[in-house]
């Protein structure tokens, strides 16, 4: 089973829609490294069309212009792409295709292709709320960045539920921006106050 992971840049109140006046400041060789490693556990990206016209503005360029990131522009060229849409658009960077049927549908049957070692999901909010509503995603990779953006789209939608989650992993940079990664788990035992009134401090 492929594991599907989501990678975004977040703020400290939760906005993932990312703004380069709060984003880029704090981006240096610690996060392009989590970066780096991020899209070197995957061979599928999953995208929304937002997120799909971004990158496709930009990437095949940057590759075309043999700079220094010209290496990684041409890993995403490479990389398959699976753009989720409700209108078909006409791709122009080579290896996109447009998901094939229902979104939920069509992500569990790309997880279960034993030709398939990962997915990875950079950005694309709305594809990682449905799909965490949907119990597939595996792991959230966030870079939270130490910044309360305060406008913007956040990662979590309201919901009549929690999502409770694991942490696998944390990470601080020099920039304080803190790398997290969890894993959506079973929540803990309910509990009240009378249960924990014994850890409370005592005057």
């Amino acid at each position: 089973m492929a594991k599907l992971i989501s990678t975004l840049f977040i703020s400290a109140d939760g906005i993932a829609e990312i703004d380069p006046d709060w984003h880029f400041p704090y981006f240096d060789e610690n996060m392009g490294r989590a970066v780096t490693e991020d899209y070197a556990t995957s061979d599928v990206l999953l995208l929304g069309r937002e997120t799909y016209d971004s990158f496709a503005g930009a990437w095949p360029d940057r590759e075309a212009a043999g700079g220094q990131d010209a290496s990684f522009a041409k890993q995403l060229g490479d990389v398959r792409k699976v753009v989720a849409s409700r209108h078909a658009p006409e791709f122009t960077w080579r290896n996109s295709e447009l998901v094939d049927g229902d979104l939920v549908e069509a992500v569990a049957a790309l997880k279960a292709d034993p030709a398939i070692k990962g997915i990875l999901i950079p950005g694309s909010i709305s594809i990682v709320q449905q799909l965490l509503a949907a119990g597939l995603v595996d792991e959230l990779r966030l870079l939270v960045h130490p910044v309360a953006a305060r406008k913007g789209r956040k990662l979590f939608d309201d919901g009549d539920a929690p999502y409770h989650l694991a942490v696998t992993a944390t990470e601080v940079f020099p920039t304080g921006v803190i790398r997290v990664i969890y894993a959506p788990t079973a929540g803990p035992a309910k509990a009240g106050y009378d249960d924990v009134k014994d850890q409370v401090p005592a005057g």
